[in-house]
């Protein structure tokens, strides 16, 4: 029990100083566009009037749909595509660096050599993520509530609609966290995580875009951009049940799929 707190704290040190960097680019982008919002919502017919010109493809692609931008949630719903491509990154690059680390620095055989056994790493490793992303939550959850009463003005939002879309996020995140953790090791070596975590968050992020382009429906089902869609979460009140356990049977297949493949992985030895 000893060696796996030991562990935890040794992971959840050494992101400590990703998590500050995160945290304060999420609080950044906030920050910066809802201090312009309430020139937004001053112009608000036309805002309106000049997405509307725009073909819906473009929109679509691009997060802006057809919600009217001079509402606070319609113009959290565009704020929030930059807030979900910063935080798959982020939560990729976590999935991704989370036992490969110790493999590209060749320390992984002394971890092992340790009077603690393959799953209770994998467990210390994983609370030391989980409760770094939670930190990152945990701020964007106080600038998005803090940043929209100080800008909306006297405009008013359904607070529990802003709720559901913050939850979203945390699902979001364990999602890119756990595919970033399976591919780790479904592959042989992850010599950089930068590159691995920024294709998978874009490419994600790009296969939703196709998906609302070219109204291919198949993407949906594949990308978490459209599981967690803000426009059809502020519309309707609710999430989109059906692509969200689809979320949520990805997460736990990975988790299980890394358990087992790291119990049986051949960790590599200095020699």
């Amino acid at each position: 029990m000893t060696m796996s707190k030991n562990i935890f704290r040794h992971e959840f040190k050494m992101h400590l100083r990703s998590v500050i960097t995160w945290s304060v680019a999420v609080m950044a982008v906030a920050l910066l566009y809802f201090s312009i919002f309430p020139s937004f919502s001053q112009n608000a017919a036309l805002l309106n009037e000049t997405m509307a010109s725009f073909p819906p493809e473009f929109r679509a692609a691009f997060g802006m749909g057809d919600m009217d931008f001079s509402t606070v949630l319609g113009y959290f719903s565009f704020v929030y595509l930059f807030l979900q491509i910063l935080l798959s990154i982020q939560a990729s690059n976590y999935g991704f660096g989370l036992v490969s680390i110790e493999e590209r620095e060749l320390t992984a055989d002394f971890l092992m050599v340790k009077p603690v056994t393959r799953p209770q790493i994998m467990t210390s490793k994983l609370l030391a993520v989980l409760a770094s992303l939670s930190i990152t939550q945990a701020v964007v959850w106080a600038s998005t509530f803090g940043f929209i009463n100080a800008f909306k003005g006297d405009k008013t939002y359904n607070a529990g609609i802003l709720v559901l879309l913050l939850l979203g996020l945390i699902v979001f995140q364990l999602f890119f966290l756990t595919v970033g953790m399976v591919i780790s090791l479904l592959v042989k070596r992850v010599r950089s995580v930068t590159p691995y975590a920024m294709a998978l968050g874009f490419g994600m992020y790009v296969l939703s875009a196709f998906g609302a382009m070219f109204g291919e429906s198949k993407f949906e089902k594949i990308t978490p951009f459209k599981h967690f869609d803000p426009h059809y979460i502020i519309q309707n009140g609710h999430f989109d049940t059906p692509l969200v356990m689809v979320s949520v049977a990805v997460i736990i297949f990975s988790v299980a799929a890394s358990y087992w493949l790291y119990v049986r992985r051949d960790i590599p030895a200095v020699t």
